[in-house]
């Protein structure tokens, strides 16, 4: 993100003047914390007791003794107790950014929005809330993006190409689960990240690479804001933090996933829309080729990927049970790409989306499409998310996208999901050069994968969902052609 912490760097009018709220802060706020934060869709150490918080940031975006509503951004860091594996070291626990807002008394329009009632502390008497909800607290986000602020820790920068008009009413999207977002009169949207990490974020990254390539699939992003944290905290070394990334809302688009699941209860062909995201997925691969290095990944290297993929299969059979008849036939899919491997054959790696699917695209009232959120799985670490890979993993993520959309039929629309599939190798295949169907090894290994974690997600999250990867389990344990687009 070293463009962004370039422009970010510009002196610039900040937000009305702040202080850095006391060393008591968190006297008022622990109690309230520890119950609001756990219930929070975004918050990763679901199942494990909360014991307690340390403050690495605090900032004061509108002073909270004397506004109407004062606004505290916070980064948050919970800790909870968490068995290592052997000989890994302790988790430190994780850091959260959280925007509180301060009244009185809460009116009755952000009653959905309350947190508690503070009882102790320098906020004692006051009440606080969940400040995404409150449009006045909204705006000053966006006008400390618009004026390129530097407050405390935080620092913003935008894209001087690209103006930030007053007087857009703001919206919080209330669909995500690991991150939050406001909508900007139909005009932005600024996406924050709720659980956050040292490095640059791939969401905001790689669409800055892709804006500078001039590929239009992904919006370009128009502002950003990051935390320059280590000083006096306990976050390490000096690090920047990337907190959220405003790009242009994509007004009237379609998502990918609500779009397939529409035109199925219709009994409507999909594969002219199938065809056209390959097209998309293809044009994004190829800029970040050109933008960015790519690699070799030789018999080291695969052998790596492929113990990697062993491992979760092993695991997720453990603790699935349902998936341990299938154990050998899936294993065969990631013995037949180290067979290859161990005879010199080679792959090109490169920098992908990471966690791609029908849900990750949006396909605009003219029939674009675009493709959304390159956080990548945020459950993995930082580093493993940014490392080049095959698009074959990418390419696998979507074709078992189309797979569940089939799912929500019952008996299951097959046909349709074996002709999407067919029509988005082809459409990759119309940009690329290279259809994905003619390196079949790799990509049943990488399809072989997402259906072991999709498996394991399903049992522990939606159990009534597993049927479905179980079925793609079955036909690629069995039958190792029968998934093949």
């Amino acid at each position: 993100m070293s463009e962004a912490a370039t422009h970010s760097t510009a002196t610039s009018p900040a937000p009305p003047p702040t202080a850095e709220p006391g060393p008591g802060l968190l006297i008022s706020l622990e109690p309230l914390l520890r119950e609001w934060l756990p219930r929070q869709r975004w918050f990763a150490g679901k199942g494990r007791p909360v014991a307690g918080f340390s403050l690495v940031a605090a900032t004061e975006l509108l002073p909270v003794g004397t506004a109407k509503a004062g606004l505290l951004h916070l980064i948050l860091r919970a800790h909870q107790p968490l068995v290592p594996s052997q000989g890994a070291p302790a988790h430190p626990g994780d850091c959260y950014q959280l925007l509180l807002g301060v009244r009185q008394t809460l009116p009755p329009r952000l009653a959905p929005a309350l947190i508690g009632h503070v009882a102790e502390g320098p906020l004692a008497g006051r009440t606080v809330y969940e400040a995404l909800y409150d449009p006045r607290l909204a705006d000053v986000l966006l006008e400390a993006l618009r004026s390129q602020a530097h407050v405390g820790e935080l620092r913003c920068g935008r894209d001087m190409r690209h103006g930030i008009p007053e007087g857009l009413v703001p919206r919080v999207v209330t669909s995500e689960q690991s991150n939050s977002s406001i909508v900007y009169g139909d005009t932005f949207i600024l996406k924050l990240f709720r659980r956050i990490v040292p490095g640059d974020n791939p969401d905001l990254e790689l669409p800055m690479v892709l804006s500078r390539e001039g590929c239009p699939r992904v919006p370009a992003p128009v502002a950003w804001m990051v935390a320059e944290l280590g000083r006096g905290t306990d976050s390490g070394p000096d690090t920047h933090h990337v907190l959220g990334v405003l790009q242009p809302f994509l007004h009237g688009a379609a998502d990918g996933w609500e779009l397939a699941l529409s035109v199925l209860a219709k009994g409507e062909d999909f594969t002219a829309e199938a065809r056209a995201l390959g097209r998309a997925t293809a044009e994004v691969h190829t800029a970040l080729t050109r933008a960015l290095p790519t690699v070799t990944l030789g018999r080291p290297q695969l052998e790596s990927l492929v113990d990697g993929m062993t491992g979760r299969l092993e695991a997720a059979a453990q603790a699935v049970p349902a998936l341990r008849p299938y154990a050998p036939g899936l294993h065969t899919a990631f013995e037949a790409l180290a067979d290859l491997a161990a005879e010199g054959r080679t792959w090109t790696a490169q920098r992908i989306h990471g966690d791609l699917h029908l849900g990750q695209c949006l396909r605009s009232p003219s029939g674009e499409w675009s493709l959304i959120d390159f956080e990548g799985e945020p459950s993995k670490p930082l580093a493993e998310r940014r490392m080049p890979q095959p698009v074959a993993r990418d390419i696998a993520g979507m074709l078992r996208s189309f797979d569940y959309a089939a799912h929500s039929l019952q008996p299951p629309a097959a046909e349709w999901a074996t002709a999407c599939r067919a029509a988005y190798c082809s459409g990759y295949a119309d940009v690329a050069g290279d259809d994905p169907r003619t390196d079949p090894v790799l990509l049943r290994a990488y399809e072989t994968d997402k259906a072991v974690y999709e498996v394991l997600y399903e049992a522990r999250h939606r159990p009534d969902w597993l049927p479905v990867p179980l079925a793609a389990v079955h036909r690629l344990a069995t039958d190792p052609g029968a998934d093949t687009p």
